[in-house]
C-alpha cells in the first residue's frame, strides 16, 4: 500500500508547477476580463455606481487589466525580476478585493455570500501570489 501511494505521490509531484500556472492563469484572466469589462474609459459605472471620479475609475480599470497581464507574464520570467513583479501584482490584487469589499460588499462580511462569490477566490489568489511569488 506504501509502495501505491509513495508512486501516486511521486506522478503528481512531476507536475507541482502546474497547479501554480493554472491558479496564476484562472485570477489572471479573471482581472483581465474585469478590467476589459471597464472600457472604454472613463467606465461609467463606477463614476456613476461608486461616485469616482473620471480618473480614479479610469485607474481601476487599467490596473485591474495591468495586474491580469503582469500575473501571467510574470510566470515566465525566472528571476527575481518575475518573482517580484508576481509578489506585486499579488499585492495590487490584496488592494484591489479588499477596496470591493469595504465599498461595494460591505453587507458580505463572514456571510455565504462570501464564500460562494468568486471575489474571495481572488483575493485567496492574490494573497497566494503575494505571499508564493515565483518561487516553485
Amino acid at each position: 500500500m506504501n509502495q501505491l501511494i509513495n508512486k501516486f505521490n511521486n506522478f503528481f509531484s512531476n507536475f507541482e508547477a502546474l497547479g501554480s500556472l493554472f491558479l496564476r492563469l484562472g485570477v489572471g484572466v479573471a482581472f483581465i476580463i474585469y478590467g476589459l469589462g471597464k472600457f472604454p474609459l472613463p467606465p461609467e459605472g463606477l463614476i456613476e455606481y461608486f461616485d469616482l471620479s473620471p480618473l480614479l475609475a479610469s485607474l481601476v480599470a487599467i490596473s485591474e487589466l495591468s495586474t491580469g497581464i503582469i500575473l501571467i507574464i510574470s510566470y515566465f520570467i525566472k528571476n527575481p525580476i518575475g518573482h517580484t513583479l508576481t509578489r506585486l501584482a499579488g499585492l495590487n490584487i490584496v488592494i484591489l478585493m479588499v477596496c470591493i469589499f469595504a465599498v461595494a460588499h460591505r453587507d458580505w462580511f463572514i456571510t455565504k455570500q462570501l464564500f460562494t462569490n468568486i471575489q474571495i477566490f481572488l483575493l485567496i489568489g492574490g494573497l497566494f501570489f503575494l505571499i508564493k511569488g515565483n518561487k516553485v
